[in-house]
């Protein structure tokens, strides 16, 4: 009697959850294909695994919080934001359509008049990061993935700590997962103690009440450094060693950043005060919401994306981009797991003549991603795309040239965690200098890398190749 019951229970919930795959107007036909293997193969755990990782905002509340905290933004700070006049005006027609579909993600247009300076290595980022901390006069402003308790984490905190001491207003946010460590040391609360204001986003301090509202691994994956209004940094790197003791063995890690001055500035600030909101449930009103343009600076606009946003609007937006490149599109990502989307684009540039490079790391801290990412290497190869292992560490670059004209540089991976899962940032700019710059760092990286071939993809044994394609047929669910 009770395995009758058990069983009528078992069948009642595997319908319940194919009504709600079948319901689910976000899902391609591959996710949802996989997620129906995962309820055949697992009968017993699959709908478990499903509540778990397939629902990213059951209950839409963190949507509607986000839109709200959008909404009290823009009320405040619309004309820091862009207009769509601005693109028309400063924008190379070529790379309009880029620059307008990441203005429609989350209303950030571009903006003139800014400058940027490419870091030379991590030593030199944390040389400046905190001698601009060391002379903030009204307010510093830093959310971080990633921060460790080692050499960069302590000199950041430190610097944080010396200007809340001096009567500059000071918040930090951090991850509840990538930095859970940090969050219970005593160097947190050392900040805290100075006057430091610290905020968690997506605590991890009651799993069950985050496994019921949302999902364990929905993270806030953005890098953002904001001093006075004036200065932000963007790019890969975390608060955190190349050395990385967290994952030595695949060190150094090899991080890009890019220290802004001018309009943007602004706009990055903006996306910081919506995670202080959702992080808090405060709003800050203590500081004068305005840009600093640099006179003779280039156009650009910031673009934050997250599990809250419009489906699917990252790998759209690396979609247009690849299709306006005219002559040469390079590309660096740690982790590569596209979707169609993405993937048919890049093949699309290579048919039409496009120089279409493609680097990644020749080891991965993640095996699932090395696998997946090497199910696409005959089709790209096959398209003419060039592949390039970079052999000395983990490159954590994330880069995007296009044409020694346009740039992305920021937080987001071209992969499935990056596309519907984690909160990014990123900024978008047109300039030949700084484009010039970020190319020539991609060279080096090029040289440092074993280029892949057609003919030695084609040679590996089937069961390699078959391990790649299974990772990658689950990478909906993963």
């Amino acid at each position: 009697m009770i395995q009758a019951l058990l069983l009528i229970f078992h069948v009642l919930i595997v319908i319940g959850v194919t009504l709600r795959i079948l319901l689910r107007d976000d899902f391609s036909p591959q996710a949802r294909l996989t997620w129906f293997v995962v309820l055949v193969v697992l009968p017993y755990v699959g709908s478990i695994i499903y509540f778990l990782l397939g629902e990213t905002d059951p209950w839409n509340k963190a949507t509607k919080r986000h839109n709200e905290v959008f909404d009290e933004i823009r009320a405040k700070a619309s004309h820091l934001m862009g207009a769509p006049e601005d693109t028309e005006r400063l924008i190379d027609p070529l790379y309009r359509p880029a620059f307008l579909y990441a203005a429609s993600i989350n209303g950030f247009y571009p903006v003139a008049k800014s400058r940027a300076d490419l870091m030379a290595d991590a030593e030199a980022t944390n040389t400046h990061l905190v001698a601009d901390i060391d002379a903030a006069q009204s307010h510093v402003h830093v959310l971080y993935y990633i921060w460790l308790d080692d050499n960069t984490g302590r000199a950041i905190a430190h610097a944080l700590i010396r200007a809340a001491q001096r009567g500059v207003t000071c918040r930090a946010i951090a991850d509840g997962l990538g930095s859970r460590a940090v969050i219970k040391s005593p160097l947190w609360q050392h900040m805290k103690d100075a006057g430091v204001q610290m905020a968690v986003a997506m605590p991890l301090d009651n799993p069950i009440r985050t496994i019921l509202k949302s999902r364990v691994d929905l993270r806030n994956h953005r890098k953002i450094t904001v001093i006075d209004s004036k200065i932000t940094y963007c790019g890969s790197r975390n608060s955190a060693d190349p050395e990385f003791r967290v994952k030595a063995k695949y060190a150094p890690w090899v991080d890009i950043m890019l220290r802004f001055e001018g309009s943007v500035v602004a706009q990055n600030e903006l996306l910081f005060i919506s995670d202080w909101m959702m992080a808090t449930g405060k709003i800050i009103d203590d500081i004068t919401l305005t840009s600093h343009p640099v006179e003779g600076g280039f156009p650009a606009q910031v673009m934050g994306d997250g599990p809250t946003e419009r489906q699917g609007a990252t790998p759209q937006l690396f979609a247009v981009l690849i299709a306006s490149a005219q002559e040469t599109l390079t590309l660096s990502t740690p982790y590569f797991v596209p979707d169609e989307t993405v993937l048919e684009a890049l093949c699309s540039a290579a048919h039409r003549g496009v120089a279409v490079t493609l680097i990644f790391p020749k080891v991965n801290d993640s095996w699932i991603v090395a696998a997946a990412s090497r199910s696409y290497y005959r089709k790209l190869l096959s398209a003419g795309c060039e592949i390039r292992e970079f052999k000395d560490g983990l490159l954590h670059a994330k880069t995007l040239t296009l044409d020694g004209k346009v740039t992305m540089i920021g937080s987001s991976n071209i992969d499935l965690r990056s596309f519907d899962l984690n909160y990014e940032n990123n900024i978008l700019l047109q300039d030949h200098g700084v484009t010039h710059a970020v190319r020539e760092r991609q060279q080096e990286y090029i040289a440092r890398s074993d280029l892949m071939t057609l003919e030695e993809v084609n040679a590996w044994p089937r069961r390699k190749r078959i391990w790649h394609n299974v990772i990658a047929t689950i990478g909906p669910v993963l």
